[in-house]
């Protein structure tokens, strides 16, 4: 008996080790969902990076802080799960995964989500996102993981520190090296032939820290590790990481463009100062973010029971999934609309009010749940169907 319970003890704390995971990795996938409602419906409303707090709608000030906290965690869940993957596989077989799913995710960006945007942009565009940056950090990790722990440490956070520094490097198309920095460090746009271009979204350089710090945290949960110790750990990075951003946000001086008192305006002032630079990510923009998701790790640790952690699970076991699920409808609609209705703003159909987005935020998360839950039992229960795994 006493076996059977300290057996019955262990699985719950693996249970609730890994829940919070894909707990928080369900979490910053529904708050994506409302940054891609914006960029589909009311992308004629202007946001700029970082966004210009003396101009923009308070909503979307507050809303665009929010969603800050998605590629971040993402990125660095994704260095995790690589971690946990690796604790059952060998360093061959690790490697190996990482490329082709690398591979699988740049092969993605280019040839689906891409071409979804094509006959809105007057230009066919390669757009380099979130994907295409978590694919070739993938493929850089299959080589990084080989590095000794302290070295992937010390790789990790010059990178995420200091990348900064790199900020008045510029270089013009006439330069040889501008495709290579494009896709690192300066967010542009890159001619292809045949009238194709290329737009420099997610510049990889600050990604590669994150993804090589997330998969460095990865000893903390081991079975062996300690509940206590690990929580300990993450809530002491957390609150750091959030106290450094502080100490440095009221220093103005580094990390990210300044920000400013709107006289007479506390809430425009408020949105200045959490308004960051995300392409690229700066360090200022991932301080916060970064400690943020450590707290969260903790919490959903905690309640690890709650129907809220259970729910957000589901989005976390399929995030590949639920990420092209909705970005497809979301291109459906939008071209149903206009088809049906017509361009109501230059060749777009757009919302002439935020409050729209906010209420189809509400209304989709139930729908793009089912199906979720659907694949997500899949991948449990089909786990002799290797390719699964990839999504």
């Amino acid at each position: 008996m006493a076996e059977a319970s300290a057996a019955g003890q262990q699985a719950v704390k693996v249970k609730s080790r890994l829940a919070n995971i894909d707990a928080l990795r369900g979490f910053v996938m529904v708050l994506m969902l409302l940054d891609h409602l914006r960029e589909t419906w009311f992308v004629n409303y202007a946001v700029s990076d970082p966004i210009n707090a003396a101009t923009v709608i308070p909503a979307i000030g507050f809303a665009r802080f929010a969603v800050s906290f998605c590629a971040p965690i993402f990125v660095a869940l994704t260095g995790l799960g690589v971690y946990l993957f690796s604790m059952n596989h060998t360093v061959e077989e690790t490697s190996s995964y990482l490329l082709k799913r690398g591979l699988l995710l740049v092969a993605i960006e280019l040839f689906y989500l891409s071409p979804l945007y094509w006959g809105i942009v007057p230009q066919p565009t390669f757009w380099l996102q979130v994907i295409w940056a978590i694919g070739l950090s993938m493929i850089a990790l299959s080589v990084l993981m080989r590095l000794p722990r302290p070295a992937l440490i010390a790789f990790g956070l010059i990178i995420v520190c200091f990348h900064n520094l790199l900020d008045p490097v510029r270089l013009t198309p006439e330069n040889p090296w501008f495709p290579l920095w494009a896709i690192l460090y300066q967010r542009d746009v890159i001619a292809l032939p045949f009238g194709f271009a290329a737009k420099t979204t997610y510049p990889l350089l600050p990604w590669l820290g994150v993804i090589s710090l997330g998969y460095a945290i990865g000893n903390w949960f081991r079975p062996d590790f300690g509940t206590e110790r690990r929580q300990r750990n993450l809530l002491i990075l957390g609150f750091g990481m959030i106290a450094a951003f502080i100490v440095l946000r009221m220093l103005n001086v580094y990390g990210d463009k300044p920000w400013f008192v709107v006289e007479g305006d506390f809430v425009r002032t408020t949105i200045s100062f959490i308004s960051m630079t995300k392409y690229p990510p700066s360090l200022l923009f991932l301080l916060p973010t970064l400690g943020g998701g450590a707290l969260l790790l903790v919490l959903f640790e905690k309640i690890n029971d709650s129907r809220l952690v259970e729910a957000l699970a589901v989005f976390g076991a399929a995030p590949m999934f639920f990420y092209l699920l909705h970005l497809t409808v979301l291109r459906v609609l939008y071209h149903s609309a206009l088809a049906i209705w017509g361009p109501n703003n230059g060749n777009a159909y757009m919302f002439d009010n935020y409050h729209w987005v906010l209420l189809w935020y509400a209304l989709m998360i139930v729908p793009l749940y089912i199906p979720t839950v659907w694949y997500a039992r899949l991948k449990r229960r089909r786990r002799d169907i290797a390719w699964l795994k990839y999504f």
